[in-house]
This record gives structure tokens, C-alpha cells and sequence, in this order.
């Protein structure tokens, strides 16, 4: 492994939601998924996640459930089937997760304001707007619709009080540079446009980034009563995580700038535009890309608590697989774009290309191992993957999951199909086509094995039992075949 050979990625940090819901899961399996891919190829990898833990939601909720912010954060982040719990269910083995309420982050946070007002890039006025508590949002009454918050629709409420106000209206400028210089740095392609048509060509305006109405938040350390903005507390633990203006950890200068940050197309105005903005008046180098995902939704609207509109991913997990659900969430929908789930897609998906595809290819072509006595080794393999290796790791390099994922299971339906074509059971009645039976066999368990491998980071559990079977001998049904009453 080399020095250079690094690999950054992270998920946003989630807001820590006593009801989760399967949405919750869908960017952090895309980010451990391309972290384990990463890890295949050799890479050092830092994969990050965490929790946003302040504001005036958190405040006003921990009030209602009759208890302190920590008490009520502890409980639904660590506590029993809190976040950590979730990522631990779905195999999310990330390297470092940071609660937003870590002291090191803290007073990180609190320098990094000061040098923001040092530099002048911040400075102190009165704030007047609309504000979207959920969503811990300002809006121009332009960006409304039909009055309300663009993002989840809901209501939002007049807001006035001294504030401190980043400059970011300096900014659009640069902001179009970096994309036209930079391409690759938000995609896909129709966030960019979003970007630019609906917030920098009609003209950037200075957002507030500190707030006096409440109090659950990082203090501004030069003026009490104030505290920080969410957005700037939370957008700055990708680096404050390794060790940015702090000495908890010291991963900066070997994982910055991140590689990429996997965020919802909800905050991707903040992530691509006020977060390199930020960045740029401190003179810090600008992560490399941003990549805006589509929602999982159902009835076409964002899944949300609020409306009572969410799939438990613990009872999908313990109904169908944990891996099962980890490769429906990433094979049915490309990345970038909205995704309707249903639990009939899920079914035909598991039933389709797991049961009958890898599962049945798995399950037949052992048994004929086992029936005729022969390995992996006792024949020469027929290559049946073409150019699909290839597309496969040019797909993953692009976040292009689904088609990934169909270059692989096009290998099986070929394997599948060869021993049609091939009929093994026939050649093994004719002792002269000893040869010729191994070279079948030998195929398939050199294919099984190859897109096992490939298959690994979607589906780690499954892989690695597919690896026993094939050397250890240890037999077993993987993906049965799922009967809906």
C-alpha cells in the first residue's frame, strides 16, 4: 500500500430522529458499501458518520419528552435501537462517528467561528426571514412555495434578532468557477444546475449563522448569548473529526480533502455551496466532490416521521436479510435519482436475482461438485465475464451502484445459463469427458468466486458464507425464496 493510496468518505451527520425509518439507512449502506469496495482495492480508508445534535429542534423536543438535550440525545443515539444500533443491524462499518456534542468538536467549532469574525467574513447585524425549524433553514420569501418551506413543505415562522451573518453573497462568483473548473465536484449533474438556476445566477444572499432565540447550541465564546448556526457546527465535524483546531485526533493531513461526501439533494445547497464558501474564506482546501442522492419514497413523497410515511428497516431486516435489503437498496434505483420502494420491488428483486440468479447458480453448481468430485482447481476455466470487470469497477468509481450491480448478476445469468448449455449432468455419464466436466465445474466455481468478491462490500455476510461454502464445504440454502401470502 502506498502513502497516497487514501480514500475519505463521508455521510452527512443525522439529525437524531427517535423513529427511524428506512430512508435513514439508504446513504449510509452507499457509503460503507463504496468504503468496503475501497478497502478491496487497497486503499486506507476513513469512512465517517455521525449525529447533528444541536439546535432549536433538539431543544424543543428534549422539552416535550421531559428531559435534558443529552439525556434525550444519549438515548436515541446510543441507546437501545438508537443510531448506533441501526449501523450495527445493517453492517455500516465505519471508522469514526462523531456526535456534534463531543467536547473536542466543541471547542473546534468555537475557533473556527472566531476565525471566520477575524477574517471578516462574519459579521454581526439582525436577522428578519422565514425559518423552517425542522429543516433549521432560512428562506427568502421568493424561495417559498405557496408560502412554505421548499424542502418539506411545511410551515415556516417570521423570525427577527441579532444575529451574525456570514458573507456569502461574495461568493457566487468563485462558487461558479469551482464548477466550471471542477466538474466532477457536485454531481450529478442535475444538482449542479439546480445550484446555479435556483440560488447562485439569482444571486447569493448573507446567511445567518448564529442565533439568539435559543440556547441548545456551541456558545459563541466572544459574545454570550449567542450560539452557532447548525450548518456551520455541523458542516466543519468532516474536518474537526481528524483533528481540525484540535488534538483528539491527527488524520488531517493524511485525509484531507475528503474524497467525497455523500449527502440527500435536500442540503445540497449547503453542502455545495456555504460549505466551500466557508472554506475559501479561511484559505482551506475544498473536498474533492459532493454527490447529491436521490430520496427513497413512497407515494412519491419523502419519507418523514412527520407524516407518518416510514418503513422500519428493523422489520424489513428481520422479515428479508439484512443483506438482501442492503443490495435492494442500491439495485433498484440508480444513486442519484428518487427511488419508490415498495415492499413488492423488494420481493422480486430478492426473489429474482438472489434466489434464482446467484442463489440457485450457487446452490446447483456445489451440489454437481459434491456429485462428480471436483474443485475449484481440477480444470481449465472459461472466462465468462467479458468485459464486465472492468465496467463493474468503472461503474463503482462513479457511484453508479445499479449498473455495478447488473454487470455482476449478468455474469451469474451467463453461468447460469452455460450449464444449460453445457449439461454436466450428461458429460458425467461419459468417463472420456472427465476433462471436459472438470473445465464446466471449474468455470463455475471460478465465476461464483470472482463475483462473490465483487459482490463482498453490497453484501459482506453473504459473501463471506458463499466463500466458506466454496472452501470449506460448508453447504447451506443463502437467499430462499421468498412466497408472499
Amino acid at each position: 500500500m502506498t502513502d497516497n493510496k487514501t480514500f475519505y468518505i463521508t455521510t452527512p451527520i443525522y439529525y437524531p430522529s427517535a423513529k427511524l425509518h428506512i430512508g435513514h439507512t439508504y446513504c449510509s449502506v452507499a457509503a460503507d458499501v463504496m468504503a468496503r469496495y475501497k478497502r478491496s482495492r487497497g486503499y486506507d480508508v476513513m469512512f465517517l458518520t455521525g449525529t447533528d445534535e444541536h439546535g432549536l429542534k433538539i431543544e424543543k423536543a428534549a422539552k416535550d419528552a421531559g428531559k435534558t438535550p443529552i439525556e434525550f440525545l444519549d438515548e436515541i443515539v446510543i441507546g437501545k435501537g438508537g443510531i448506533t444500533d441501526l449501523w450495527k443491524l445493517m453492517n455500516i462499518s465505519y471508522d469514526r462517528f462523531i456526535r456534534t456534542t463531543d467536547d473536542y468538536h466543541v471547542a473546534a467549532i468555537q475557533k473556527i467561528f472566531k476565525a471566520l469574525y477575524d477574517k471578516g467574513a462574519i459579521y454581526k447585524g439582525t436577522y428578519e426571514g422565514k425559518y423552517c425549524v425542522p429543516c433549521e433553514s432560512f428562506w427568502t420569501e421568493a424561495q417559498l412555495v405557496d408560502g412554505k418551506c421548499p424542502d418539506c413543505g411545511r410551515e415556516v415562522r417570521d423570525e427577527k434578532e441579532e444575529a451574525y451573518f456570514f458573507r456569502q453573497s461574495e461568493y457566487g462568483e468563485r462558487i461558479l468557477k469551482l464548477y466550471e473548473e471542477h466538474p466532477e465536484f457536485l454531481q450529478p449533474e442535475s444538482r449542479k444546475k439546480e445550484m446555479i438556476s435556483s440560488f447562485i445566477k439569482p444571486g447569493l444572499e448573507d446567511i445567518c449563522v448564529s442565533r439568539t432565540s435559543f440556547k441548545w447550541g456551541i456558545p459563541v465564546d466572544f459574545d454570550p448569548g449567542h450560539v452557532v448556526y447548525v450548518w456551520v457546527d455541523a458542516l466543519f465535524n468532516y474536518m474537526t473529526a481528524l483533528g481540525y483546531q484540535n488534538e483528539k485526533y491527527d488524520d488531517l493531513a493524511k485525509f484531507w480533502p475528503c474524497d467525497v461526501h455523500f449527502v440527500g439533494k435536500e442540503i445540497v445547497r449547503f453542502h455545495s455551496i456555504l460549505w466551500p464558501a466557508m472554506l475559501m474564506a479561511l484559505d482551506l482546501p475544498l473536498p474533492k466532490r459532493v454527490y447529491g442522492h436521490g430520496w427513497l419514497v413512497l407515494d412519491g413523497a419523502k419519507m418523514s416521521k412527520s407524516t407518518g410515511n416510514i418503513v422500519d428497516p428493523y422489520v424489513l431486516a428481520d422479515t428479508y436479510g439484512v443483506d438482501a435489503l442492503r443490495y435492494f437498496l442500491l439495485s433498484e434505483f440508480p444513486f442519484g435519482i428518487d427511488g419508490n420502494f415498495t415492499n413488492d420491488l423488494l420481493v422480486t428483486r430478492i426473489n429474482s436475482d438472489l434466489a434464482n440468479n446467484l442463489g440457485n447458480l450457487v446452490s446447483r453448481s456445489l451440489a454437481m461438485a459434491d456429485k462428480y468430485g471436483l474443485k475449484e482447481n481440477d480444470g481449465n476455466a472459461t472466462n465468462l465475464f467479458g468485459g464486465k470487470r472492468e465496467s463493474f469497477h468503472a461503474n463503482m468509481e462513479q457511484f453508479a451502484f445499479q449498473a455495478a450491480l447488473a454487470d455482476v448478476f449478468d455474469v451469474l445469468s451467463r453461468a447460469n445459463k452455460h450449464i444449460d448449455e453445457t449439461t454436466p449432468w450428461l458429460l458425467a455419464k461419459d468417463e472420456a469427458k472427465r476433462a471436459e466436466l472438470a473445465d464446466v465445474i471449474s468455470t463455475l466455481l471460478v465465476t461464483i468466486r470472482g463475483c462473490t468478491e465483487l459482490l463482498a462490500p453490497f453484501m459482506p455476510d453473504s459473501a463471506g458464507k458463499i466463500l466458506e461454502q466454496l472452501d470449506e464445504g460448508k453447504r447451506g440454502v443463502l437467499f430462499p425464496r421468498i412466497i408472499e401470502k
